[in-house]
């Protein structure tokens, strides 16, 4: 798989859409152990790859 570098406004773009996704679920979900571990793992799947986009 080809690595691909992403612009600042694309990264930019995706965290929103992430903080927008993690608030709607917040405000509209039973919040419980299983909830909590969906959003931080959909954090570092979002985040990681943000973070070594940026590095380089």
């Amino acid at each position: 798989m080809a690595k691909r570098k992403f612009s600042q406004t694309q990264l930019g773009f995706i965290a929103i859409l992430w903080v927008v996704l993690v608030g709607y679920i917040l405000l509209n979900a039973q919040i419980n152990a299983i909830t909590i571990i969906s959003i931080l793992m959909s954090g570092v799947i979002v985040f990681v790859p943000i973070y070594k986009n940026l590095r380089k």
